[in-house]
Formats: structure tokens, C-alpha cells, sequence
């Protein structure tokens, strides 16, 4: 049997493969950090050093760039080892790869627009909720680094669960890895600084797109494992009839662990595995095998039939003359036919005109008949003269045209009946639409009864009675003239004036919303005064850091200078013993000069640089107490 690779190793469980059934494990199981499945992510010892230094021990954890010296060299540092993490291993039998840094792919989605923002949000808060996390959409609009990071690990876990962090290490040091483990394609166009602050302006919207990337992943993780997709390898799924290679897969995977399960218990035969895999293959191959013995069958009948035909003689001469006799018979035998057809056919015709003439003949002689006996009878019971037969002949033909003019009447009439009521049909459905507007218009304006005094004794609903005769009890309700138009005319004189508080209203909030937005152009001016004030400091702290690297720049080759000469003067003190000593001991002084000129010049930019950085957190919480206090004066005032 084949060896069978487990591409979508999430479906299986986590058990060990035995020295004597050659199978891969399964990527999905959860291995220990400390083992050998620490070796199957991270880089040998051999890998070398990090890409990635290790700056300054005077570098901040928030990652200042005020703090990062871009000109330092590597004197004085010290390389560390690569902290790559492992990638996930799912849904693939391989780690995952990161996409290379130089093809550098732009994020398609329009997230930065307010709507889009407000769709992730709700999927993220949808996605959370449904797999027992407890957040508010608050802490999703205001979101802090602590929350961010729970998210984001709750959602990769929900992706990988076996995806190892550490809460050890910082955010920012795993946040990369773990997106490049998931794939994630914009992962080079995020800078772990943001992380820091992720509910800032110019992070969260990248940051959101991130956590609504993984939702999206984990609802895909979902669907697949909640299908019924072949390649999840579920033995109960596999037909009787199967060719796919993943079914295959499916079964030696299942084999592989009933085995390893016997291995442990000590079982070096496999005797029962072998048995069953057997049987489903039976089973899979027993209507093959069926159609098979069916054609052997037929094919051993073939064969007989073919013997004999082969040992008997050929008939093909006996066949021709028979042919040649019946062929003979056949062209007589037509001749013979076609002349019976021909004298056939003329007496049928012949008989058929004589049956038709007989049949007319007999008809017009019944007619006859029957027209001399009612005549007969007519004139001996009515005695009548010609002038009288005459004269009823003429009133009969004048009362037919009566008879006729009153029916043309009456269809007439009747048309005209039928359009009447077609008219009053429509009119007494416009009329009921009518009344229906009506009453959806009582109904929005709140007038059904009870009415509003001083009014409450009144109803102003109508209905329609189209069964009544009296034209006066068509309409069901109030009297129109006397109670429902005067209502309706105070009723809307009172909206009236309702109405015309309300714009006064309006006219005095529109004045103070103007007042207020004056205040707010007036604080907006403060604050770009405040932030330009921000800005000079800024250029300040760059102008100190640069002058901070450039006097480390000099005051380290000054120092490598005073090793060299370090070094050649402990050389030639060698050579020429206690003559030297007191140069030596200059350079040393020199060099301890050097060495504590830098430490203060550091002092002294980490001490103006933490200035500068309070002077730029009071300016923040400044501007955050004048805006949250405009809030509060704008909602007090709305």
C-alpha cells in the first residue's frame, strides 16, 4: 500500500506514528514548545545571527525613533540569534512560508472609509460573540494595546489552534510572525509601532482590516470543517465505490492509527487493521468483481456458440438457392396481387356512387312525403280561404320584425345596464380607496379615537356601505359637513401653531449651535497654534539627536583611535619597559575621558529627549481635556 500524505491534517487527532507504519503525523496536533516540535519551526543553531540587531540597551519599549540611532555602527553591540517563531501548520503538511519582502502587494479594500470600518466592526463584534468572547462594539471603538492583543491571539487561535505564543515575549516581537504564519498578504505594509497605539488615526484602520482579515479566515476554517469536503478524510464518508486518491488517503490514515494504537499495546502483527482494510476494499471491488464473473459467463456461451458454428458446414449455398426460389415466388406472387388490388378497387367505387345515389333518393322521397301529410293536415283542420291565409302570412312576418326590434332592445339595454355597472363598480372602489387613504392618514396623524381634548367625543373614521339603497346611508360614521371638516380645520389650526413654535424653537437652537461652532473655530485656532509649538519642539529633538550622533560618531573614532594607540603603547612598554609606562597611563586617562563624555552626551539626550516627549504627552492630554470638555458643552447644549 502506498504512503498517504494528510494535507488537511486539522481532521485528525493527534496520534503518534509506530517505527514500522511509515506515516507522517498530523500538522494539527498541538506539540509541545519544549520538544522536538520546536525544532520542526524554528532555524538550526547553525542559521547564524538575526537580519535583525538587537539597538540599543537605551532603546524604549514603545520604539521610539527618537530613541534609534540610524548612524550608530556596530561597535559596542552585541548580535542576537534569530527570534523567527514557528509558522502554523495548518491547513498544509509544511510550515508556511512568509511572501517575500519585495513583492510588496497594496491592500485592495477601501478601509478608509468610514461605512467599510463600520462593516468590519460589526462582522468582528458577529464573529467574537459567537465564539464566546466577551467584548462591547465600546472597546472596539475605543480600542487599547492590551485588548488588541487579546483579539488578535483569540482570533488566530481560532484559525491555529496549536499556534504557540509566548506571554513572555512582547507583542510587537510576535505580532509579524504570527501574521506571516496566517499568510496574511498586507503584512509588510504594517509597522509594529502602531501597536503601541492601535485606536490611533493612523493605525486602527490597518489594524481593524487585520482582525477582519483573520474573522474572515475563521469563518472559511469553519465552513471547510463543517462540510462535507473529501479531503477532510472522514472514514464514514468514504462510498462503497471510490477511485479519488483522497478517499484512499482517507482509509490509510485510519489503518495507520488502528495500528499504532495496537503498536502500543504491544501487538507486532496487525492481523484485525489488515482484515478490515481488506474487507473495504472487497466491499469497494464486489460489484467489479461481479461484472466480471457476469462477462466471464457470457464470453465461455460465446465460445461455445462459435465452436459449433466452426464445426458444422457452411450453409451459405443452401441459403442462395432458397433465396433465388423465394425471389421468383415474391415477383409472381406482386403481379398476381396488384391485378386482384386493381379489380379490388373498381368495385368498391362502383358500389360506393350506387349506395349514394339510393341514399339521396330515399331522402328527398321521405321529405316529400312528410311535407304532403303536414300540409294535408293543416288544411283539414283549418279551412281557410287564400285571403286569409294571406292575410295571417302578412301579420306573422309583421310581428316577427316586432319580435325582432324588441330583442335588439333588449341587448341594447342590457349593454347599457352592464357598462352602468362596470362605472359604479369602479367608482365605488375608487371610493373605498378613497376612505382607506383616509383612515391611513387618521392613523399617522394619531386622530383614531380617543382624540386629544377637546376633542375625545369625537370620531372622525368613515366607512363605506355600498349594500344600502338609500343614497343617504352610503357613508357609515360622523356627518361630514357639520362634524368631521370643522374637527380637521381645528385640528390643523392647532398643528398650526404648533408648527410655528416649533421653527421659533429651531431659530434660537440654530443661533447657539452658531455660537458653539464660533467656540470650536476659536479652540481649532489654539490648537494648530499649540501644534506648531509641537512641531518646533519636534524639529528641536531632531536637531539634538543628530548633534547627540554626531559627537558619538566622533567620540567613538576617537576611541577606536585611543585603542590602536592603546595597544601600540602597551606594545612598546613591552619592548621598552618602565620608560613608556607614564604614555600609557596618559592614553588610558585619555581614553576614560572619551568613554565618560559619551555617557553624558547620552545622558543628556535621553534627558532632553524625555522632555520633550512629557512636554508632548501634557500638549495631548491638554488637547484631550479642551476637546472632551467641547463635547460636553456641545451635548448640553443639543
Amino acid at each position: 500500500m502506498q504512503q498517504s500524505n494528510d494535507p488537511y491534517g486539522t481532521a485528525r487527532s493527534g496520534i503518534p506514528m509506530p517505527s514500522t507504519v511509515k506515516k507522517t503525523a498530523p500538522s494539527s496536533m498541538r506539540m509541545s514548545l519544549a520538544g522536538a516540535a520546536r525544532s520542526q519551526y524554528l532555524p538550526p543553531p547553525s542559521a547564524g545571527p538575526s537580519s535583525n540587531p538587537r539597538q540599543s540597551i537605551y532603546r524604549s519599549q514603545n520604539a521610539n525613533p527618537l530613541l534609534q540611532s540610524t548612524s550608530k555602527p556596530n561597535y559596542g553591540r552585541t548580535p542576537l540569534t534569530s527570534s523567527t517563531r514557528r509558522g502554523s501548520m495548518w491547513p498544509g503538511g509544511a510550515p508556511l512560508a512568509p511572501p517575500s519582502g519585495s513583492q510588496t502587494v497594496k491592500d485592495p479594500r477601501p478601509i478608509r472609509e468610514r461605512p467599510y470600518q463600520s462593516k468590519m466592526r460589526q462582522e468582528i463584534f458577529a464573529w467574537l460573540q459567537n465564539t464566546e468572547y466577551e467584548v462591547s462594539m465600546q472597546t472596539l471603538t475605543s480600542i487599547t494595546g492590551k485588548d488588541y492583543r487579546a483579539m488578535f491571539q483569540h482570533l488566530v487561535s481560532m484559525i491555529d489552534p496549536s499556534y504557540p505564543f509566548d506571554p513572555r515575549v512582547r507583542f510587537e516581537d510576535e505580532f509579524q510572525p504570527a501574521l506571516k504564519a496566517m499568510r496574511y498578504p498586507f503584512a509588510s505594509q504594517i509597522d509594529n509601532k502602531w501597536l503601541a497605539a492601535p485606536g490611533s488615526m493612523h493605525s486602527w484602520p490597518t489594524l481593524l482590516a487585520v482582525l477582519h482579515w483573520l474573522v474572515e479566515m475563521g469563518k472559511a476554517r469553519l465552513h471547510y470543517l463543517e462540510g462535507d469536503d473529501p479531503t477532510l478524510q472522514q472514514v464514514d464518508k468514504v462510498p462503497d465505490e471510490f477511485s479519488d486518491p483522497i478517499h484512499h488517503q482517507a482509509l490509510a490514515f485510519e489503518y495507520f492509527s488502528e495500528a499504532y494504537i495496537a503498536f502500543f499495546h504491544g501487538a507486532d502483527v496487525f492481523e484485525e487493521q489488515d482484515k478490515a482494510l481488506e474487507a473495504r476494499h472487497a466491499k469497494r471491488n464486489e460489484r467489479v468483481l461481479g461484472d466480471l464473473e457476469e462477462q466471464r459467463k457470457l464470453l465461455a456461451t460465446i465460445k461455445t456458440e462459435y465452436e459449433t458454428l466452426q464445426s458444422s458446414a457452411a450453409p451459405l449455398e443452401r441459403y442462395q438457392n432458397d433465396h433465388g426460389y423465394l425471389v421468383s415466388d415474391r415477383a409472381k406472387f406482386h403481379d398476381v396481387l396488384q391485378r386482384f388490388e386493381a379489380r379490388k378497387k373498381n368495385l368498391i367505387d362502383t358500389i360506393a356512387q350506387e349506395k349514394a345515389d339510393l341514399n339521396i333518393r330515399a331522402v328527398k322521397l321521405e321529405q316529400l312525403r312528410s311535407d304532403q301529410a303536414k300540409l294535408a293536415e293543416v288544411v283539414k283542420a283549418q279551412n281557410l280561404s287564400p285571403e286569409e291565409v294571406i292575410r295571417m302570412n302578412t301579420d306573422h312576418e309583421t310581428l316577427s320584425r316586432n319580435l325582432e326590434d324588441l330583442k335588439h332592445k333588449i341587448s341594447e339595454a342590457h349593454k347599457t345596464v352592464m357598462s352602468l355597472e362596470v362605472i359604479m363598480t369602479n367608482r365605488v372602489a375608487a371610493a373605498e380607496e378613497a376612505l382607506d387613504l383616509y383612515n391611513n392618514l387618521l392613523s399617522t396623524l394619531g386622530l383614531f379615537p380617543p382624540l386629544p381634548p377637546p376633542f375625545e367625543d369625537i370620531d372622525l373614521t368613515l366607512q363605506i356601505n355600498t349594500a344600502t339603497a338609500n343614497p343617504q346611508q352610503l357613508l357609515i360614521g360622523s356627518d361630514i359637513r357639520k362634524v368631521v371638516k370643522p374637527t380637521l380645520s381645528s385640528v390643523a389650526e392647532s398643528k398650526r401653531t404648533e408648527r410655528a413654535d416649533v421653527e421659533s424653537e429651531r431659530i434660537k437652537i440654530d443661533n447657539e449651535l452658531d455660537q458653539i461652532t464660533l467656540e470650536c473655530e476659536n479652540v481649532d485656532e489654539e490648537v494648530g497654534e499649540l501644534e506648531k509649538k509641537v512641531l518646533g519642539l519636534n524639529e528641536q529633538a531632531d536637531d539634538l539627536r543628530d548633534a547627540a550622533q554626531q559627537e558619538s560618531m566622533v567620540s567613538n573614532a576617537e576611541a577606536a583611535r585611543l585603542e590602536k594607540e592603546l595597544a601600540q603603547a602597551r606594545t612598546a612598554a613591552l619592548s621598552n619597559g618602565m620608560g613608556v609606562k607614564s604614555r600609557l597611563q596618559t592614553l588610558q586617562f585619555n581614553y576614560r575621558e572619551q568613554v565618560a563624555k559619551v555617557g553624558r552626551l547620552k545622558d543628556d539626550t535621553i534627558r532632553a529627549i524625555a522632555k520633550n516627549s512629557n512636554e508632548i504627552a501634557m500638549f495631548k492630554d491638554e488637547v484631550s481635556a479642551q476637546l472632551r470638555h467641547l463635547r460636553e458643552f456641545v451635548e448640553e447644549g443639543g
